[in-house]
């Protein structure tokens, strides 16, 4: 009996790491941005609605290592990165939520990610404008995420959405995104880069990049 309770134990140690390994960052997100800066942020999109799914994936172990959504909706486009870590000055936050995803930001946000230890898979659905609009909606209300809760957060707002009903309520970033593959429609692409794993200084190269274009992330 004390064996078995004791393997019991070791198991759920386990499971605690592996999911404390997922969403877990280096540097956690600060204060909160103010709604005026927020709102002074906000970049429309002339791309169609849609939802996209990031998942940060481990190249040593093959498992997922956090998830996050990119909600472009007619009136603005974020992304909503729940106990995320990587944030760049000008891009405001507020509650896990970030105003201002131009294109040069989208960019930035994903070779943030993306370095020799780990690789990201974009997967990405065009939606109805209701659709991304309730999608919005739903990420600006959730709060703040607590850390390994990532995937849980984003997988609940999914299926609250028409469309996406069928996606699980999961736990693990690997099977949201399997099921996320299995939606109509969905165009997928991976992006990797060998950079040294440091996100840190991944987000202080963009920063001093764009300081040098003079144009910062405004456009």
């Amino acid at each position: 009996m004390t064996i078995r309770f004791a393997g019991l134990r070791a198991g759920m140690a386990l499971l605690a790491l592996m999911v404390m390994g997922a969403c877990a960052g280096g540097q956690m997100s600060g204060p909160n941005a103010t709604p005026e800066a927020a709102a002074q942020a906000a970049y429309r999109s002339s791309e169609p609605p849609s939802i996209t799914l990031y998942t940060m994936i481990n190249n040593r172990t093959n498992n997922g290592a956090h998830t996050s959504i990119m909600v472009n909706a007619p009136s603005q486009r974020v992304v909503f990165d729940p106990a995320g870590s990587v944030r760049f000055q000008g891009v405001p936050e507020v509650n896990d939520v970030l105003y201002g995803i131009t294109p040069a930001v989208e960019q930035a946000y994903e070779s943030a990610h993306a370095r020799s230890t780990y690789r990201v898979k974009i997967q990405r659905v065009q939606v109805a404008p209701e659709v991304a609009e309730q999608a919005l909606r739903l990420v600006q209300a959730n709060g703040s995420v607590a850390p390994a809760a990532c995937t849980t957060a984003t997988s609940k707002i999914l299926r609250q959405l028409p469309g996406f009903q069928s996606l699980p309520q999961a736990l693990f970033p690997d099977k949201l995104m399997e099921a996320f593959a299995e939606l109509p429609g969905v165009q997928e692409r991976e992006l990797r880069e060998t950079d040294e794993d440091d996100k840190d200084l991944a987000v202080q190269r963009i920063e001093m990049a764009w300081e040098e274009e003079g144009r910062y992330s405004n456009n």
